[in-house]
């Protein structure tokens, strides 16, 4: 079908992505528009389908080759596609896909912005081949997607794949951004990794190149441990600890193919894979221990492209 388009759309709380790619899922055209925090969810949507149609017609392209949208937001998102509850941009139980459909007059396809990514990761970024993944973004916070046999994981309310907010510690005093206590997101984020830093530090006889640094992040602390530092390896040890626990539970009930780690931790290479699999094969129930590691590859791409790919399986070609 020559000249027909998909749209991909990544949502944030600050930035809406946006991609027009051909139905082999090659990206032609991407551009942002801002998102402005006084809209509401219909009016962040008309400005999103008036950015569509104005970008194709300044390209000559026909709006009625459009033949359908994907679209990441961040929230949880139901097996029917209703949002029920994005925070960062004030949208609850909203019905997105039904909106922009009726107004584009095609199939829109909406799901959870983590989901999307690990659908890119899957259909073309370092998933390809598989069928089954599980993405985690290491971040501010931990977000995660799970994809078993091509389908994504969405559960009842819309929290399938909410890896960030599995308990790792009930013994934990400090309350998650969630309001519960002793999140993974806690630890493996890259706000956990520089608490974990502190904690450490705070213990240490100061011998340490981590010192020398005002606030310590989670890139100085992977900094450091590809130096050699004591310190900082001991940081990177309970960071896998954690994480490749985590993840042998996960694997227990998914049993993906791979692992994919993303966001802006992933950054420091595969020093964050070593010790999330060194303590993963070590808590691995045995027929898992061949899971895969990676590095996530689409970088801040993942959301667009997995929107058009989630456009692409709305279609029949």
């Amino acid at each position: 079908m020559k000249n027909k388009y998909v749209a991909g759309v990544d949502i944030g709380g600050t930035t809406v992505k946006l991609g027009i790619f051909n139905l082999d899922g090659k990206l032609l055209n991407q551009w942002n528009i801002v998102t402005d925090k006084d809209y509401t969810a219909e009016k962040l949507l008309l400005s999103i389908e008036d950015s569509i149609k104005l970008f194709m017609q300044d390209r000559s392209m026909n709006i009625n080759d459009l033949q359908a949208v994907g679209m990441g937001v961040p929230g949880s998102v139901d097996e029917t596609g209703i949002v029920t509850y994005a925070p960062n941009i004030r949208w609850r139980m909203f019905d997105a896909a039904g909106f922009l459909s009726e107004k584009l007059n095609i199939p829109v396809a909406v799901q959870n912005d983590a989901n999307v990514a690990a659908f890119a990761e899957l259909k073309c970024g370092s998933g390809i081949g598989k069928s089954s993944i599980c993405l985690l973004t290491l971040g501010t916070g931990v977000g995660g997607g799970i994809v078993l046999n091509n389908k994504i994981i969405t559960g009842f309310s819309g929290c399938g794949g909410e890896i960030g907010h599995i308990t790792v510690n009930p013994h934990e005093k400090t309350a998650c951004g969630c309001g519960r206590y002793g999140c993974l997101e806690q630890y493996a984020s890259a706000t956990g990794i520089a608490r974990l830093a502190s904690d450490f530090m705070s213990e240490s006889d100061g011998q340490s190149a981590l010192f020398s640094y005002e606030n310590v992040t989670a890139k100085e602390v992977f900094d450091c441990v590809k130096s050699g530092d004591k310190l900082a390896v001991d940081i990177a040890e309970k960071f896998g600890d954690i994480l490749g626990r985590a993840l042998s539970n996960i694997a227990c009930l998914f049993n993906p193919q791979i692992f994919v780690i993303g966001g802006g931790v992933s950054k420091a290479g595969d020093i964050v894979i070593h010790y999330i699999q060194k303590y993963f094969n070590k808590y691995a129930y045995s027929d898992c221990v061949n899971t895969e590691f990676s590095i996530a590859s689409l970088g801040n791409d993942a959301g667009i492209y997995g929107g058009a790919y989630l456009a692409l399986s709305q279609l029949s070609v």
